[in-house]
């Protein structure tokens, strides 16, 4: 069985820093596109970032573009954000998520296939 465990979110002020991690059981996170999304409240869900199975190419949406950035280690299985420069409106339950197709990276929520349970972040203004 295919699971995901996000972890990391926590309560940070603006302008600080954090490490999300999503680690895997029951599959190789080097061979499929893994990505980010959050869900803010009263709001519907909103792809954050990407990281594609093949070359590793990465994808950011344009509101986290340049602060956050999206690494694996294929050792731990574990795939990372690093938030920077957070902003209370970054404040969202953060999702990790897959997508068994090895077509690059799709940047659609409905093609993933397994998510993780969400780790919560709160940017305090």
């Amino acid at each position: 069985e295919v699971q995901l465990q996000a972890s990391g979110g926590g309560l940070v002020q603006a302008g600080g820093s954090l490490r999300l991690s999503c680690a895997a059981s029951g599959l190789g996170f080097e061979d499929h596109a893994i990505g980010w999304f959050r869900r803010a409240p009263g709001k519907g869900r909103e792809g954050v970032s990407n990281i594609s199975s093949k070359d590793g190419s990465t994808f950011y949406s344009d509101s986290v573009k340049a602060r956050f950035t999206i690494a694996r280690n294929s050792a731990k299985n574990t795939v990372f954000l690093d938030m920077n420069s957070l902003k209370p409106e970054d404040t969202s339950i953060y999702y990790c998520a897959v997508d068994f197709q090895p077509l690059g990276i799709r940047t659609d929520p409905a093609a993933y296939n397994v998510w993780g349970q969400g780790t919560l972040v709160t940017v305090s203004s």
